[in-house]
Formats: C-alpha cells, sequence, structure tokens
C-alpha cells in the first residue's frame, strides 16, 4: 500500500530591520505542524541591522530552516515574488506568509491551514475586521482603522466581493493557484497584496477569511498610507474595468478556466452589433457568416429559418446552427465560396483582424460570381472612442486582450476611415451607425448597464463619431468590369436577336 504523502508546508518569512522580533517569531511557529512537512524560508530584504545574523545563528527553529539574504532590497512586494517562486520551484503544496516585525501570530497557522489542507480554499486571509472593533483594542489606529474599513468597501462594491479585509499581510496560499497567476509581474511596493487578491479573483480562486487577533507594537512603519491608499484604489480600478476592453494591463490578464473573452460572445438582449446585424437580416434569407467564430449568430440567424454558411479557422461547437461550415483562414487563403450565392454577408468584427483588408475586399467583390449582389454587413471598433482619444490625451496607448485595441488587431478604424476603405474597394455604403459599449456584457444586464446605454445612445447622437464604440455598416458590392462587360454582351446579344427577328 502507498504511504500517504505529506503536505509540503512553507512558512515564509519576510524580514526587514527585524533583529529585535525574528527570532521570538520563529519560536512561536506551532510544533503541531510536524503533521505535515513544514520547512521555514526567511528572506532578509538587505536590512541595515542583525536581522540576517540573528535569523541564520537561531539554534532553536522547530522546523528546517533556510535564511537567505537580498543584495538589493526588492521591497515588500519584491521579497514577496522571491519566496512565492521558490515555494513553486520546491515543489511545495502550501506557502504561509508571516511578518518578521512579529505583527501576525504564528499561534495561528494551524487553523489557517485546515481550509487548505482540507481543499476547501485556494488562498486563507486573516482578517483583524471581522471582530468588530477588535483592532482598535488590539492597538490599531483609528486613522488606519477607518481608512481599511473604507479601502475594503470601496474594493468590493468595483470588484463584486464580499471581503472583510482586503489589506491584511497574513496570508496562506495554494502553491499551484499561485503557480497559475503572473504575479511576478505585480508592483514591488506595498500595494503586491492587493494586486494578488485582484488576481485571485479574476481567475475565480477561493479566498476563505478567518478572524486573527491584532497587533500592534513599536514597530516601525515603512507604508506611506496616502500613497498606499491611491495605488491600492488605482490597481482595483484598472483590474475592474479590463474587461470593458479600454484599459488593460498584462497583469490582470487572468480568467476562470474555460471562461470565454467577454468581448467574443454573444451580445444580445441590448443594443449591439449582434442585434442590429440580427434586424437586418429577413427571415429564411441565405447568409454567409465569415468569421463565424462560436456560432452565436448562426444559432440567432437558424432561429428565424436562415440558410447559414459559416466560415472559419477553428470548428464551430456541434450546435452553432451552421448549416454548413468551411474551415477556412481568412487572413491567407482565398474565400472559398460564390459569395453572389447569398442574401447576406456577415463581417462582423472580422475586418481589423486581416492583414489585408482592401486585398480581402477586393477577393469578397470578385467572388460575387452570381447575377445577386449580397448586403455585405460589417461591424468593426472606433478607434476615435472618447476613451481611446483620452487616453491618448494622456500619453497611454496599450493594446490589449480585447476592445478596441486588441493585440489581434492589424488594422484600427474611423468611421471616415472605413467608409472609405469600403468605397475604394468598390462597394456602394447603404446605412452607417453607431454602436454603444456593451456595458451589459461589462457589468451585468442590470439598470446600471441600462442607463449607461441610453446616456451613450444620447451621446452618439451629438457626435457619432466621438462617442460610438463600435462602427456597423451596410453595404453592396458594385458590379465588377468582367461582370457589367458580360451584362453589355449578353444584352446586345438580345438586342441583335430582336433586330433580326424584325
Amino acid at each position: 500500500m502507498t504511504p500517504i504523502r505529506k503536505k509540503k508546508v512553507l512558512i515564509f518569512i519576510v524580514a526587514y530591520n527585524a533583529e529585535r522580533k525574528i527570532e521570538n517569531v520563529i519560536s512561536r511557529i506551532p510544533r503541531s505542524l510536524a503533521a505535515f512537512d513544514t520547512q521555514i524560508l526567511i528572506i532578509d530584504d538587505s536590512s541595515k541591522d542583525q536581522t540576517f545574523e540573528r535569523a541564520r545563528t537561531f539554534g532553536d527553529a522547530p522546523f528546517p530552516m533556510t535564511v537567505l539574504y537580498n543584495p538589493v532590497n526588492q521591497r515588500y512586494g519584491g521579497n514577496q515574488k522571491i519566496g512565492f517562486h521558490y515555494a513553486i520551484q520546491q515543489e511545495f503544496d502550501i506557502v504561509a506568509l508571516l511578518h518578521g516585525d512579529g505583527q501576525y501570530a504564528p499561534e495561528c497557522l494551524p487553523e489557517m491551514l485546515q481550509p487548505l489542507i482540507d481543499g476547501e480554499a485556494d488562498a486563507v486571509f486573516g482578517s483583524r475586521m471581522m471582530s468588530g472593533t477588535g483592532a482598535l483594542k488590539g492597538g490599531m489606529p483609528l486613522y488606519k482603522f477607518a481608512g481599511n474599513r473604507i479601502l475594503t468597501g470601496i474594493q468590493n462594491r468595483l470588484l463584486k466581493t464580499r471581503l472583510s479585509e482586503f489589506h491584511s499581510g497574513y496570508r496562506l496560499y495554494s502553491v499551484k493557484a499561485l503557480a497559475a497567476l503572473p504575479f511576478e509581474r505585480n508592483t514591488n511596493d506595498f500595494h503586491f497584496d492587493t494586486e494578488i487578491i485582484l488576481q485571485f479573483v479574476r481567475a475565480g480562486f477561493r479566498i476563505k477569511e478567518l478572524p486573527i487577533p491584532t497587533y500592534y507594537g513599536d514597530e516601525i512603519c515603512h507604508v506611506n498610507g496616502l500613497r498606499y491608499a491611491w495605488n491600492v484604489l488605482k490597481a482595483t480600478l484598472l483590474a475592474s474595468v479590463q474587461d470593458l476592453g479600454i484599459l488593460y494591463q498584462r497583469k490582470f490578464d487572468v480568467r476562470r478556466p474555460g471562461e470565454a473573452n467577454p468581448l467574443y460572445q454573444a451580445k444580445f438582449g441590448f443594443e449591439s452589433t449582434h442585434v442590429m446585424a440580427i434586424d437586418r437580416v429577413r427571415p429564411r434569407s441565405r447568409v454567409l457568416d465569415l468569421g463565424c467564430a462560436g456560432g452565436y449568430m448562426s444559432r440567432a440567424l437558424a432561429d428565424r429559418g436562415c440558410d447559414v454558411t459559416g466560415v472559419d479557422q477553428f470548428v464551430p461547437p456541434p450546435d452553432s446552427g451552421i448549416t454548413r461550415f468551411i474551415q477556412a483562414d481568412l487572413s491567407r487563403e482565398p474565400i472559398p465560396v460564390d459569395a453572389g450565392e447569398f442574401d447576406y454577408v456577415l463581417l462582423l468584427d472580422v475586418i481589423e483582424h486581416l492583414g489585408s483588408p482592401e486585398t480581402f475586399l477586393d477577393a469578397l467583390r470578385k467572388s460575387c460570381r452570381g447575377r445577386q449582389q449580397p448586403r455585405i454587413i460589417v461591424t468593426t471598433g472606433n478607434v476615435a472612442f472618447v476613451v481611446t482619444r483620452l487616453m491618448l490625451f494622456l500619453g497611454y496607448f496599450h493594446y490589449g486582450a480585447r476592445g478596441i485595441l486588441d493585440l489581434t488587431h492589424t488594422r484600427l478604424f474611423t468611421f471616415a476611415s472605413m467608409r472609405e476603405l469600403l468605397e475604394q474597394s468598390g462597394y456602394r455604403v447603404e446605412e452607417v451607425r453607431g454602436v454603444p459599449a456593451p456595458f451589459p456584457v461589462a457589468i451585468g444586464n442590470g439598470i446600471p448597464a441600462r442607463m449607461l446605454l441610453a446616456i451613450n445612445r444620447g451621446l452618439i447622437r451629438i457626435s457619432k463619431g466621438l462617442f460610438s464604440f463600435q462602427i456597423f455598416l451596410v453595404a453592396r458590392p458594385l458590379p465588377s468590369l468582367e461582370s457589367l462587360l458580360r451584362d453589355a454582351g449578353e444584352t446586345a446579344a438580345g438586342k441583335r436577336a430582336t433586330l433580326t427577328s424584325h
């Protein structure tokens, strides 16, 4: 029978100028943790005192201990990054973060470990705010108590979370969860703790809070409170608007496993490019969906009795509603069908991904070999959207994972440049509309999103180019010279036959 492997637990102590407290912290680590394969890691962040020497020569450590020293100060967040990388590299199961100044009680470790051991959480946070005013009785200054409450309340509202505290440094993490997060990209400053919570929340990892005692002694505080509060709010705002596709930071590009890109999914139930396209397609029409993606448009069109041919680089799911599917890379391969066989051709959020939209539109027009000239429905992002302009004014122009400045976009368009592209490629533009931002996708299809949509619609009436998030156009390909020459020849032959018969 294979013996059950003990969980590997790393007690990671970050230390800076903690020579008076470090030995006490080590000695207070409960020996009951011997039930696990427990080790201690101390990283002295280039202290100016004898912290390293005190820790290195301490002879009564309850478990095997490694003491490291940063030759250059990495600051609070940077020191954590090194320790978490060590935990991943040495294949620990759990890492528990303690502070070398003794602010957090090591005696709480067995209780805080249990949810991780039982598989009930991916992170356990010690909270000083779960006991009402207990933090004040423990010596927390009133201004810190009030600031903690206010910041936590704002963060919970922005992130739709219900944590009692975002600002405790007493943390235990599943190393497997840490390994799935880009924590190396986080700040080295004190709001590293906030940024890693933001990553946990965005990844859908489970966070459990447990009450801990509050202790404020004579340790020196190295945190600038106002700067810390500003950095926390800025990071939280950036993470909370990440899915709008307007602001982007790679460290917050974290999603739940299997979660669809929030701006690459069906956008029905509110004014959107998908709803507008569906409204333009008559029931029982023949539709060519170029770039059919997951098939959400095809399903909606099938419900209207339409016959849908889908073309995409990737195979859609079986329930896509597509009558016929052709696998092709539109940016590299010729259009594989006669577009003239269809009533409508959909190019929804496709044109901006192509290396040469001009060449593609020329090829699409030439592919209309039949006598029918289908309506072409095109949508794309509006790079002149007010938020993009404001970002540019402030010196920001960041590509991201989604939205107008999606990393996969090769071309950017305004209303004028999109219209010009179509007209110079031989299309007659019949309709141009501005589309508001997809607020229901980003914040939920509730009253706030509806209000924002209404405001955005009103602003679009004032200035379509400034306030439209996306561009919606309907166009028809003009007859090619080849087809005009063919028609002229056929007409002339018909006239000659008529004259001869007379």
